[in-house]
């Protein structure tokens, strides 16, 4: 039995009736009586609750949660007694969302059923392990609670992004993927993969005019080009220790896989090949580039093993085991950070090899905490020093961006939270313009 704040708000007020029985001595004999009626009223309460109540709950989650994504969880409360009932719920949440003073309330009829949803916004992959459910159950007075040990404990695993890969895929569906920020690319120029020759029709280009399959057949002939299909996407994810740097609860680490799904989706759906490729001090996951339906679940589990190291990232390792596996030449979608150019320097000559052989694009984040700093008001000669400091990094990430494009490398500079979309149109533009290999 839970004694209720209302039974000692209760108490406090009988008490300064009772003490007040010093200065005018009827209060006394009130106080008295009103404490005797309160015994009363919570010894019967107490009968009630374990004499006559029975309530049972349940609770009701996806078999898999959503990293960074608002997760639903229903709890359903059943009041088995004749009388209408007042319920605080506790849901025993995981350890990881560090939430220790939730709590549910809601008012359950006579031999009736109630629910409640709630969102979850888990930050960190991994197993997510629920308790039980429990419900502490009054009547009308609510002078005390009984409590009621529900449910079954959980295990749910979080896994990267999914649920923004069905928002994509219904924006696809939709036509409205200009909501979310994916620009409409126009292609340019004209294919690169022949198909076939054919007869010429009135409104073909004359410049597909084949001339040596004219003069043999003795009438004009055309070129027929279909779109080059069938690239290789590499995701190349960098596991070291700058990617553990925080934004929203989230690392890095997380946006740049959450990132590398969705794109790897908005590939396989282009007709194109995704694949992935991790690393840090050595060689990690290695997924090949294919277009099969079973695709997208092998880059998901394997996402969902990924974690940060706290060593440096070695890409001397990195550009011969790409070149050792991935044999034909192919689009590379580095997630990295960099914190200042001198980060850039010790990495740039892997990074040429790697460009040399593929199509490299190189990712990288702005920190826009340092952003909204140098944007304050200095107050000291100290905070002048620091926004000078915050500013030489800002400029580096600038040059960083100058450096990569004067060595025939492309670049992404972005924020974490718009990571994905600025992904995906940059992907979606090098592709119009055929520049992919």
């Amino acid at each position: 039995m839970f004694l209720t704040r209302r039974f000692y708000l209760v108490m406090v007020a009988i008490a300064l009736v009772m003490a007040s029985g010093v200065l005018f001595s009827p209060l006394l004999v009130v106080g008295q009586c009103l404490l005797v009626a309160l015994g009363v009223a919570v010894a019967a309460e107490a009968v009630v609750l374990y004499g006559r109540c029975r309530v049972t709950a349940s609770r009701t989650c996806g078999d898999r949660l959503s990293l960074g994504d608002d997760n639903e969880v229903a709890l359903e409360v059943s009041n088995h007694s004749r009388l209408p009932l007042r319920v605080e719920i506790i849901d025993e949440l995981p350890m990881q969302l560090q939430q220790r003073h939730f709590s549910l309330s809601m008012a359950v009829g006579a031999r009736a059923a109630a629910n409640s949803v709630y969102q979850l916004r888990p930050t960190v992959r991994g197993v997510y392990e629920f308790g039980h459910v429990l419900v502490f159950a009054s009547t009308a007075l609510g002078l005390v609670q009984r409590r009621f040990r529900c449910g079954e404990p959980l295990a749910v695993k979080v896994y990267p992004s999914f649920l923004m890969l069905r928002r994509y895929e219904l924006m696809a569906a939709s036509d409205n993927l200009v909501e979310i920020g994916i620009k409409r690319m126009r292609r340019v120029g004209t294919n690169t993969e022949f198909e076939q020759i054919k007869d010429y029709v009135k409104g073909d280009d004359y410049r597909t005019i084949n001339w040596k399959a004219t003069a043999r057949r003795g009438h004009l002939m055309v070129n027929v080009f279909q779109d080059e299909r069938s690239q290789q996407v590499f995701s190349l994810i960098d596991k070291g220790r700058l990617m553990q740097q925080a934004f929203n609860g989230m690392t890095l680490l997380d946006y740049a896989i959450n990132a590398s799904l969705v794109l790897s989706y908005v590939v396989i759906h282009r007709q194109d090949k995704a694949g992935l490729v991790t690393f840090a001090d050595r060689f990690g996951s290695y997924v090949p580039a294919e277009r099969h339906g079973a695709q997208m679940q092998r880059i998901l589990e394997c996402l969902y093993a990924e974690h940060t190291t706290f060593g440096e990232s070695d890409y001397s390792v990195l550009c011969p085991s790409i070149n050792r596996l991935v044999a034909r030449r192919s689009f590379m979608v580095l997630y990295t950070n960099f914190t200042d150019f001198g980060s850039l320097q010790r990495q740039l000559p892997y990074l040429q090899l790697l460009n040399k052989r593929h199509r490299l694009l190189v990712v990288f984040f702005e920190d826009v905490e340092l952003h909204a700093y140098i944007a304050s008001t200095q107050h000291s000669i100290e905070e002048y020093y620091q926004h000078v400091i915050g500013e030489k990094l800002v400029y580096d990430r600038r040059l960083i961006v100058n450096t990569l494009k004067q060595h025939g490398i492309f670049s992404l500079l972005t924020t974490p939270d718009h990571l994905s979309v600025d992904v995906i149109n940059k992907y979606l533009e090098m592709k119009s313009r055929q520049l992919l290999v």
